[in-house]
């Protein structure tokens, strides 16, 4: 297994401070006193609005492109919009781009990857006085400190670089700063957990020679290699090949809910010894195992409905618009009811207590899974994840570090180890 040098470590450590100290201390602002300190520290509202809070996964870009829709406006059904960001002070948007590999073909997958890529890009050039694009761990502390939402894209599906290293540098030009391996689907190069047990499909027992080239290449570019949705065994295979940090964008603790996407106490583990961080998926199904029990029960009817809605619309020559889609699944989702938000403070509370405060994140999963659990709405309940955590004896130094502070450290960490020459 490959780590960081010495002395990356450490320029990543001192960049981690910085980014804390500025967390604490907004523009403009003189220090406070000790006892004002000491109060804020133990003010969980107060923590978290001195906090730099980042989520690396929300699939919105598909209301961008699909439904037209601005990230200013109303919320209208959706999860994430400028005005929640702002209530739960959100800082940094890592948005999804994600191309459904059952409604575009595999050699369309570029197209759809391109034309979501721009409609994020889009949202950022209508609105220069309160989004900035950021590439670099950097420009985020830069953006947080002129009060400005950070624009950040990942890749959701190793698809969508259709067998092409010279694809994946362009996406890297454009913004692209990480990118999950698979999504739901084998690739060519990679298997997924998703469809690990179909005997139809063709599997690789993990990374193929040229998935391996595409962990380098990711490295090499200082581009996050994402292990989220990805089979056990390819999850393995990047650990021996990586020698840059990695993450699980979303992704939750198989030991607390058993559903394949989650990740096993040793696979924690070797994150943290990788120097990477696992972010908290928000998906009920993920986060709390009678739901997903009840969900997994629903599935035959769900799909039928599903297939329906394929039908209708293959019949028109369209592909199923996932809003389309998301609104069966919100309908069935809205059966069982909602999952306690307990459940996904469990999440937090065990990846912690395995990994380590240092390699523990937030990755929401908005806008791409049907509903929240009880009591997040939005991205404007966000303080109630920092007030939980201080409930369950979580000092403001280790919550910020949850926030916000230990993917920081990763992003600049992946970024030293490339050649910045892509």
């Amino acid at each position: 297994m490959h780590t960081i040098t010495k002395s990356t470590a450490a320029a990543c450590a001192s960049f981690l401070s910085a980014a804390l100290l500025l967390a604490a201390t907004p523009a403009g602002a003189q220090s406070s006193q000790s006892a004002g300190k000491k109060a804020m520290s133990q003010d969980p509202q107060a923590v978290h609005q001195s906090a730099i809070v980042i989520d690396t996964h929300a699939d919105t870009p598909q209301r961008f492109v699909d439904e037209h829709w601005d990230f200013t406006d109303p919320l209208n059904g959706g999860m994430l919009n400028y005005d929640s960001a702002k209530k739960g002070n959100l800082d940094a948007q890592f948005f999804s781009i994600w191309v459904d590999p059952g409604q575009y073909p595999a050699n369309a997958s570029a197209r759809r990857t391109l034309e979501l890529i721009d409609g994020t890009l889009e949202q950022v050039r209508k609105h220069p006085d309160k989004l900035q694009l950021c590439t670099t761990a950097e420009q985020i502390l830069a953006a947080h400190k002129q009060g400005k939402f950070a624009v950040l894209m990942g890749i959701e599906g190793g698809h969508s670089i259709e067998n092409s290293l010279g694809l994946l540098r362009d996406y890297y030009r454009l913004g692209v700063r990480y990118m999950t391996l698979t999504w739901s689907n084998t690739n060519d190069w990679a298997d997924s957990s998703g469809d690990i047990d179909d005997t139809t499909v063709t599997h690789h027992n993990g990374l193929t020679p040229f998935g391996k080239d595409v962990v380098r290449e990711m490295n090499r570019l200082g581009m996050m290699v994402d292990i989220s949705h990805v089979s056990d065994k390819t999850f393995w295979d990047v650990i021996e090949t990586t020698k840059a940090p990695i993450i699980a964008s979303h992704s939750s603790a198989r030991a607390l809910t058993d559903a394949q996407r989650n990740m096993t106490d040793d696979m924690i583990r070797a994150v943290a010894k990788n120097g990477g961080v696992v972010m908290v998926n928000f998906h009920q199904a993920f986060i709390d195992e009678q739901w997903r029990q009840a969900w997994a029960a629903q599935k035959p009817e769900r799909q039928k409905a599903q297939d329906a809605l394929e039908a209708e619309y293959k019949a028109k020559g369209l592909p199923v618009p996932y809003a389309a889609s998301n609104k069966i699944d919100r309908e069935f989702a809205d059966r069982l009811g909602r999952a306690p938000f307990n459940s996904l403070i469990d999440h937090f509370d065990h990846i912690i207590k395995v990994a380590g405060i240092d390699h523990v994140g937030i990755g929401t999963d908005f806008d791409g899974i049907p509903v929240p659990p009880a009591g997040i709405d939005s991205a404007a309940d966000f303080p109630k994840i920092t007030a939980a955590l201080m409930a369950r004896g979580y000092s403001a130094e280790d919550v910020k570090k949850v926030l916000g502070g230990n993917i920081l450290r990763v992003f600049a960490a992946v970024q030293a180890t490339s050649d910045h020459n892509p």
